[in-house]
C-alpha cells in the first residue's frame, strides 16, 4: 500500500540522495513479515546471543511454539501481556508469538521498580506477565500490590550454548529464589510443554492497522503513558530505516545494544533487521568492556545508540587499535547529540579505520522511534537531518496548528505511517497530541521545539517543557551543554532551571570532568570564563556543580528531573 501526501507542502517532494520519497508498505502483521523472511532464508543467522546463533528457521519454529504455548495458556487476541525482559531471545519469541495469536506485547524495563511495574500493569490492563528468574522476587512483591493471573518465568541459561549454560546455572541462577510452580506461576519450560501438547487452532487473523505493541513514554515531561503502536507502524519504520540507511540491510549485522523495551532498540535494532533479513546481535546488558569485545569479535555493520553510549566508547581503552572498517552505518538518537560529542566520535571512528561518520537522527516513541535522519551525503552542523520517506514535518506556533515560516522556531509536528494510534486511556492527551490540521491530515504534536530551513533540514532545539525562562528570556539547556562540553576538561554536562524569586528561574549547570582532571576553584572559574565567551549573559549558569556521574533514565538519557 502507498500513502498519498501529495497535498502536503514541503521542500523534499522528490527523492534525496537516492532515497525514494514514497514507499510501498506491506499489509502483513509484524510476525507474518518476519516469518516470510524466515521462509525465504531459513539457514541465515537471525539472532546471535552470547555465542549462540539462531537461524531464521530456528527462530520461526520458536516463535510458532511460543505462540501456540501462549494460546494454550489462555491468552487470546486483544489481550495485553507485560513483557519484562532484557535483550534475550525469549523477548523476541514473545513479541512475535503474541503478535501471531493477535495479542499485544507491552514492553517494559526489567529493572523497573515495583511501583513502576504496578503502574504499567494497571495502565495497560495486563493480566499476564513474562520475566526472568532473577526478577521473580520483585514480581512476587508486585503481585502483592496488584494481583494478576499468570506469571511466566524464563531463564537466560535456556538460551545459552554449552558450557555457558552450565556456568550460568551454577554461578548465577542458583542464587535466585527457587521457583515453585502453581496455578499462577509457570516456568518457560513448562509453558513450552503446553504448546507442544496443544493441537487446536491458535493463529489469529489480525488487522495490520490495529494495536500490536505498547511502549511507554519516558515520562520526563509528565505522566508516563502507554503508547499504542500498530503492525503498520513497525513495518513502515523497518522499510523507511532500510531506505535511509543507504547501505543494504539484507544480510547485514546490527549490534542490538539498545533495549528491546525501547522504540529505538525494538524498532531499529531488532525489527528492521529481522524484517529485512539481517542479523541482530543481542546485547542483554551494556558495559563498555563487553560491548567493545563484541564489536571486535562480531564485526557488526551497523551500531545504534544514545549519546551516552558513544561518549562512553570514546573514553575507554578497550577499543584501542580496533579495526572498525566493518561499519556501514553509525546512528545516534534518543537524546541530543552535542556538536562536540559528534566531533569527538567522528574523530574516534576515523582513527579506527571506519569510513563512516555518526549520523544523528530524531524520533519519538509516538512514532515508534526514528523519523528523521542526517542524509548519507550531507551534514549541517546542529541539524538532525531530513524526514524519512512518507514522513512530513512542519513547524507550528506552540499551542496552535499554525505553520511558521522557514527559519522560525516553533513546535515540531509530524505525520506519516509510523505515527501512533494513541495513548491508552488518556483522551485529553490524545486530543492535544493528535490534531487534524486544515489539510485534513492528523499531525502529531511532539512537544519539541525546532526549526526547519528552506532545504527541509530540521534543527531540534529543546523539549518545550524543559525550556528555561529567566527574566523573560528563553534559555535552551542543550545549547549551553554544547558550550560546556566544548571545554577541554568537561566530559558530560546537564543544565537545568531552578526557582528564583527575582528571575523566576536561573540556570544551574552540572558537569562530569574528564578522567584525571582535578576539581578546584581555578578550573571552575576557567569553565565559567569559557561560558562567558559563548553564552549570553542572561543565560549564564549562576553555579557549576561537579559530579562524579549524572543520573540517567532507564534508556540512558540524562535524567535532568533528578537534578536540583
Amino acid at each position: 500500500m502507498k500513502f498519498d501526501y501529495s497535498d502536503v507542502s514541503c521542500p523534499w517532494k522528490d527523492s534525496y540522495d537516492g532515497v525514494p520519497a514514497v514507499l510501498d508498505y506491506s499489509e502483513k502483521t509484524m510476525s507474518e513479515a518476519v516469518l516470510d523472511t524466515a521462509e525465504a532464508e531459513p539457514g541465515f543467522p537471525a539472532l546471535t546471543f552470547m555465542g549462540k546463533t539462531v537461524t531464521y528457521g530456528e527462530m520461526a519454529r520458536n516463535i510458532d511454539l511460543v505462540a501456540r504455548s501462549l494460546h494454550a495458556l489462555g491468552i487470546r487476541a486483544g489481550n495485553r501481556v507485560l513483557v519484562c525482559l532484557p535483550n534475550v531471545p525469549q523477548a523476541i519469541y514473545c513479541l512475535y508469538g503474541l503478535n501471531r495469536i493477535g495479542a499485544v506485547a507491552a514492553m517494559v524495563h526489567p529493572l523497573s521498580a515495583v511501583g513502576e511495574i504496578v503502574y504499567y500493569l494497571n495502565e495497560a490492563g495486563c493480566d499476564v506477565a513474562i520475566t526472568l528468574d532473577q526478577f521473580f522476587a520483585k514480581f512476587k512483591e508486585v503481585r502483592s500490590q496488584r494481583p494478576f493471573s499468570k506469571l511466566i518465568i524464563a531463564r537466560v541459561s535456556e538460551e545459552l550454548p554449552f558450557p555457558l549454560s552450565i556456568g550460568q546455572k551454577l554461578l548465577t541462577e542458583r542464587k535466585f529464589p527457587r521457583l515453585v510452580e502453581d496455578s499462577g506461576t509457570i516456568s518457560w519450560k513448562s509453558m513450552l510443554k503446553l504448546g507442544r501438547d496443544y493441537k487446536g487452532e491458535y493463529v489469529a487473523a489480525k488487522d495490520y492497522r490495529k494495536e500490536a505493541v505498547v511502549l511507554f513514554s519516558g515520562g520526563t515531561t509528565g505522566v508516563t503513558k502507554g503508547i499504542m503502536l500498530s503492525d503498520l507502524n513497525f513495518n513502515a519504520l523497518a522499510l523507511q530505516t532500510a531506505a535511509m540507511s543507504k547501505e543494504d540491510v539484507h544480510h547485514a549485522r546490527m549490534l542490538a545494544a539498545m533495549p528491546v523495551f525501547h522504540g529505538f532498540g525494538l524498532g531499529v535494532c531488532i525489527h528492521t533487521m529481522l524484517y529485512c533479513g539481517g542479523t541482530a546481535i543481542l546485547v542483554p546488558r551494556f558495559n563498555v568492556k563487553s560491548y567493545a569485545k563484541l564489536i571486535r569479535r562480531t564485526k557488526p555493520n551497523f551500531i545504534a545508540g544514545v549519546p551516552t553510549l558513544f561518549e562512553a566508547i570514546t573514553r575507554n581503552e578497550y577499543l584501542d587499535g580496533a579495526d572498525l572498517s566493518c561499519l556501514k552505518g553509525v546512528f545516534s538518537g534518543g537524546d541530543s547529540l552535542s556538536v562536540e560529542l559528534k566531533k569527538k566520535f567522528d574523530k574516534f571512528l576515523a582513527e579506527h579505520n571506519a569510513s563512516v561518520r555518526v549520523r544523528e537522527g530524531y524520533g519519538t516513541t509516538e512514532c515508534v522511534t526514528a523519523c528523521c535522519l542526517t542524509p548519507h551525503d550531507k551534514e549541517k552542523e546542529g541539524s538532525i537531518g531530513i524526514p524519512f520517506p512518507d514522513t512530513f514535518f512542519k513547524i507550528c506556533r506552540p499551542g496552535t496548528c499554525e505553520e511558521v515560516p522557514y527559519g522560525e522556531e516553533g513546535e515540531i509536528c509530524l505525520t506519516g505511517p509510523s505515527m501512533m494510534l494513541g495513548y491508552i486511556n488518556h483522551e485529553e492527551e490524545n486530543r492535544e497530541t493528535l490534531r487534524t490540521h486544515a489539510d485534513g491530515h492528523v499531525w502529531l504534536h511532539t512537544g519539541d521545539l525546532g526549526v526547519m530551513d528552506e532545504e527541509g533540514f530540521i534543527y531540534f532545539r529543546q523539549r518545550i517543557k524543559r525550556m528555561i525562562v529567566t527574566s523573560g528570556y528563553n534559555v535552551y539547556p542543550s545549547q549551553i551543554e554544547n558550550v560546556l562540553e566544548g571545554h577541554p576538561a568537561v566530559q558530560r554536562s546537564c543544565v537545568i532551571g531552578v526557582s528564583d524569586p527575582y528571575k523566576m528561574q536561573k540556570v544551574k549547570a552540572f558537569v562530569v570532568l574528564k578522567k584525571g582532571v582535578k576539581n578546584d576553584p581555578e578550573l571552575i572559574e576557567d569553565i565559567m570564563e569559557h561560558c562567558r565567551k559563548h553564552v549570553a549573559k542572561y543565560a549564564m549558569p549562576y553555579v557549576i556543580e561537579v559530579r562524579d556521574s549524572l543520573p540517567t533514565t532507564l534508556v540512558g538519557k540524562v535524567a535532568y528531573t533528578k537534578l536540583s
